[in-house]
């Protein structure tokens, strides 16, 4: 009984954070920053509200410098990570992003084979074709009325946001194999972060279409900013990091896949997005793929 309560307890703390990340995008929509900028303050803003939480946190952190370093590495990658589903957001819209970016699980579950001898689910075979058709109908390649102000890039960077992301989990989960406090590994993920959008702030990369750091603090678009901090990426990602390694694998697939599907819920009911008949049948295949990559994996490991 105790134990089932505690369940429901790490289940609904999952759904929280999954259900408060999810709105990230459409408050970075609304601050009308550049991807940089709204990638660099969202993490910057977040840093005294994690180290705030590392103070009244009570658990005991047992991981050790290396560990640490893992965790803030990660960081480094999620800033990479940050300017491609930005600059997707911009091009092609917050759900639509959202959803490439998320297909990374199967990126995942074929880096775990790899690296780390963990056997895929059949699943996969039929979701990487399926992912890749889905690309093609997002893209309007021939498609007059695709949404978005650049389909075509945008699609290009939400593959790359998958790829980054999926680099991020993989580094993160290995930061995290002591189940050290869930604020004291993400304030270690964004100070990586921060470092790493600071830096690529100062480089010029206008040939690459990212515009540089705007520092000059303006309102509204700080304030969405700010909101999206202290939400989504300290609440939100603490419930996230600290519940999912300790739910069942079926438990946590579920949870993962709430975070996408109400981007797009949002997307088009407080952002009017009106994604192509030809965009929405690739949104529905990729999101059919993440789907059975995800929950088979579940099944797979409930079962073992």
């Amino acid at each position: 009984m105790q134990q089932a309560h505690s369940m429901r307890k790490l289940m609904g703390l999952a759904l929280a954070g999954a259900t408060l990340i999810s709105f990230a995008p459409m408050m970075y929509s609304l601050s009308n920053t550049n991807p940089l900028t709204g990638a660099f303050f969202r993490m910057l803003y977040a840093l005294p509200f994690l180290w705030f939480l590392t103070v009244v946190w009570t658990s005991e952190d047992k991981r050790v410098g290396r560990e640490k370093w893992f965790a803030f590495a990660a960081g480094i990658i999620l800033a990479f990570d940050f300017i491609s589903y930005h600059s997707a957001i911009d091009w092609v819209g917050t759900g639509i992003a959202t959803l490439i970016g998320n297909s990374q699980v199967i990126i995942v579950t074929i880096a775990s084979w790899w690296l780390f001898g963990e056997r895929p689910n059949k699943a996969i075979l039929f979701a990487l074709p399926v992912v890749i058709f889905g690309l093609f109908f997002i893209s309007g390649l021939t498609d007059s009325s695709a949404y978005g102000t650049n389909p075509r890039l945008g699609v290009i960077a939400g593959v790359f946001t998958a790829l980054f992301y999926s680099l991020f989990l993989i580094a993160y989960r290995y930061a995290n194999k002591s189940l050290s406090p869930a604020s004291s590994l993400q304030l270690e993920a964004t100070a990586g972060g921060a470092l790493g959008l600071l830096v690529m702030g100062l480089l010029p990369l206008q040939g690459l279409e990212i515009e540089p750091i705007d520092f000059s603090p303006s309102y509204p678009s700080h304030a969405w900013l700010l909101l999206l901090a202290i939400l989504c990426q300290s609440v939100g990602w603490v419930a996230i990091t600290y519940s999912l390694p300790r739910l069942p694998a079926a438990h946590t697939s579920f949870a993962i896949l709430v975070q996408p599907v109400l981007t797009i819920v949002w997307g088009v009911l407080l952002l009017g997005e009106d994604p192509s008949f030809q965009q929405k049948i690739g949104m529905a295949l990729i999101l059919l793929a993440v789907i059975s990559v995800t929950v088979m994996g579940a099944v797979e490991a409930e079962t073992e």
